[in-house]
């Protein structure tokens, strides 16, 4: 190589090279720029010219799935697509800090074999392939691997310090907090907005409550989870209907809410070291010995008590069955009977959903206790049959009342629903809403059926005793949301999507006025 690159320099002719710039955050020595000067000024004594750059500004060098310009450079090499017949790096750690040097040594040889040598611009020694110089390139490769290890540890202490002192140490706020810039003795500065980031090196970040609203919402899901004991699940498919948005303007689910009600920033509370990804490893849970907890750090938005409750479930998600089982034999001792209503009033005790889904039901989880479950279905029988009574009493009344212009249809064929069809095409989908006895107090439930829950619906809420119809409300849609019903309360904000009727003599005129359609006579 040495030959050659003799020969072209003696006949004014440069090898075509690429360069491959890398910069990390750690020193401004490494910026593209430097680093690209250096380059050059190394091509132009030894007889390279740069045709081609790949470059990965401020990416980490321990992995290579960060580093689009380094895989598009394999790429090439690999694939033939090369214009250059060699690769020029600043030094051996911008090639990479791999904690295995043998990867690093695997990609350079990947480059070799395709006839396209690397040379180290900045290094001491030739990257011949001589006895020497391996040596000096794996020793090379070893400290630049120990010094992002040593620099991990250096930054774990700094951040561990800062976290017991009450600071924030990067990541996002969450839902109800805002960030605030302070000075190091804590003066405030400015609410940092998502994106931006201190730029003084003095300076620190704390956690304060964000809008009321926000801070309302929180405690309200605090109060849902350990009071009306609503499932995680439920929790959040009820902020969905209510089309509350989530964190970022996303959607609530089930680890959503869960990771909130865990939290212990919600009562004042610093958190770090609870998770770790250094080095570039997958992501594991730290022990909670590990984890460094500063009290007081900030206002929390729940009180102590309640948040201690709520923990109380959450872990109970973590029991076994056979632990399950054992408090359900004891709260069967305590209270004679067994049923989802007293199952899920019981403080502490996972809740009659949670038993469904661990044992396939509640009836087998009964089983297995030597518990014969005693069903009494009188009440829902008369409840049921109620209930298609109030339905074919209402339609009765809206066909008397718009004669001629509406009929009673199947939409999905024998054995569906009826819903109502007007002259000009307008379908209307009809809901009984019977009052159910909820252990969290009583509700209307709202059903939701398949092929109905795209057209406007008619909500018709019985009494308490569920003899007849307390009232009428036009919706636009049920939501399509909750596939099999929800529970609305007297004043619930979901009605608010919609018109109340006093009489279902103003059925039509109220669907005109929902869709802003034109009067059918």
């Amino acid at each position: 190589m040495e030959l050659l690159m003799e020969a072209n320099m003696a006949t004014d002719q440069f090898i075509p090279a690429a360069q491959y710039l890398r910069m990390s955050t750690e020193h401004q020595q490494y910026s593209t720029q430097n680093q690209a000067q250096g380059i050059r000024q190394y091509g132009e004594s030894h007889g390279f010219a740069v045709t081609r750059t790949y470059s990965d500004p401020a990416r980490s060098g321990l992995s290579l799935k960060n580093r689009p310009g380094l895989r598009k450079l394999l790429q090439d090499v690999a694939g033939g697509n090369t214009d250059y017949k060699a690769i020029l790096v600043y030094d051996v750690s911008r090639w990479g800090r791999f904690q295995d040097t043998d990867e690093s040594a695997h990609y350079e040889f990947l480059c070799r074999s395709a006839g396209i040598p690397v040379y180290y611009c900045a290094e001491s020694f030739v990257n011949d392939g001589s006895l020497p110089s391996s040596i000096m390139k794996a020793l090379k490769r070893a400290m630049a691997g120990e010094f992002s290890r040593e620099l991990g540890e250096k930054v774990l202490a700094g951040k561990s310090r800062l976290a017991g002192l009450g600071f924030r140490t990067g990541g996002p706020p969450g839902y109800g907090f805002r960030r605030l810039l302070v000075s190091s003795e804590r003066t405030p500065k400015q609410l940092l907005q998502f994106g931006e980031r201190k730029s003084i090196l003095t300076d620190r970040v704390i956690l304060v409550p964000g809008p009321p609203k926000e801070a309302e919402l929180v405690r309200e899901i605090f109060r849902k989870f350990t009071i009306e004991k609503l499932s995680l699940n439920a929790i959040a498919r009820e902020l969905n209907r209510l089309g509350i948005p989530g964190v970022n303007n996303g959607q609530w689910c089930h680890s959503v809410v869960r990771a909130m009600l865990s939290h212990p920033k919600y009562v004042g509370c610093s958190v770090f070291n609870q998770t770790t990804a250094r080095l570039g490893t997958p992501q594991s849970a730290r022990p909670r010995a590990e984890w460094v907890i500063s009290p007081g750090a900030h206002q929390g938005i729940v009180d102590p008590q309640t948040f201690a409750i709520a923990q109380e479930l959450v872990d109970s998600f973590h029991r076994t069955n056979d632990q399950i089982l054992l408090e359900l034999r004891s709260l069967l001792l305590s209270k004679g009977t067994l049923k989802s209503s007293i199952i899920d009033a019981t403080p502490g005790m996972v809740s009659a959903a949670t038993l469904g889904r661990r044992f396939g039901g509640l009836r087998q989880a009964y089983a297995l206790i030597g518990y014969k479950e005693f069903r009494n279905n009188t009440k829902t029988s008369k409840t049921q049959r109620s209930v298609h009574r109030l339905r074919r009493t209402v339609f009765s009344q809206i066909l008397r009342v718009f004669k001629n212009q509406v009929i009673a249809i199947r939409e999905g064929g024998r054995g569906s629903r009826q819903i109502l069809r007007f002259n000009d095409g307008v379908k209307i989908s009809v809901s009984i809403c019977r009052w159910v006895d909820y252990y969290a107090g009583s509700r209307w439930m709202i059903p939701v059926h398949k092929v109905e829950r795209d057209y406007p619906t008619l909500i018709c809420r019985c009494t308490p005793d569920n003899h007849s119809l307390k009232d009428f409300h036009l919706m636009r849609r049920v939501d399509s949301l909750c596939k099999r019903g929800f529970l609305i309360r007297e004043h619930d904000p979901w009605l608010t999507g919609g018109k109340q009727l006093c009489d279902l003599s103003l059925l039509r005129k109220m669907v005109n006025r929902l869709f802003g359609l034109r009067a059918v006579n």
